[in-house]
């Protein structure tokens, strides 16, 4: 699929869990990030069938519908499959944005494909989809000290890190965004940081 010639919608699903206790966890900054998109195209979600959110609209002129899985991050797989199917997606109009433990806090890497490196909402994901689908990585870096990933990811941002939250927010949407006009290899020269 090139990205010019296709015409119908992009799934754009942002990563998290459900649930006003994960809202600020470090694991919720996909949800963080579509949050924000469907604030720019003045969109509201709403229940679909498919055990997600939803908002729909137009962002950088492509039709998009916007998605937080509203089942738990190890079981996102699901409801992605379901509005792919219902909205007739290829899996190379999927982005998925999510945490990533491996990159520095606020860094972001895009990419097409590849593995799930222990991220239980990926390997959802690609459990359903396979690998040829899009990702915004949203770095997080490493937990401290010997503190377990699992508590790590489900944390609030540190004060700190909260100084930079917004900023780190609004950029992966504008890495989005980018990656929807301009295609993959122009928003990586971008935004790969």
């Amino acid at each position: 699929m090139s990205d010019e010639a296709y015409e119908g919608p992009w799934l754009v699903v942002g990563l998290g869990n459900p649930g006003e206790g994960y809202a600020r966890n470090r694991h919720n900054i996909g949800f963080m990030v579509v949050d924000l998109l469907a604030e720019r195209i003045g969109a509201k979600f709403k229940a679909h069938k498919s055990r997600a959110q939803i908002a729909e609209g137009r962002l950088c002129g492509r039709r998009v519908v916007l998605a937080k899985p509203m089942t738990f991050m190890n079981l996102s797989g699901g409801p992605t499959t379901a509005l792919r199917d219902f909205y007739k997606v290829p899996t190379e109009a999927i982005v998925a944005i999510h945490d990533e433990l491996d990159i520095d806090y606020a860094a972001l890497r895009l990419k097409l494909g590849g593995g799930d490196n222990g991220h239980n909402g990926l390997k959802s994901i690609t459990k359903s989809l396979g690998p040829g689908y899009h990702r915004v990585r949203c770095g997080i870096g490493r937990p401290p000290g010997r503190m377990e990933v699992a508590d790590f990811v489900l944390k609030d941002f540190s004060s700190a890190e909260r100084k930079e939250l917004d900023w780190f927010v609004d950029r992966s949407a504008d890495a989005v965004e980018a990656l929807l006009s301009e295609g993959l290899e122009r928003a990586q020269g971008s935004y790969n940081s």
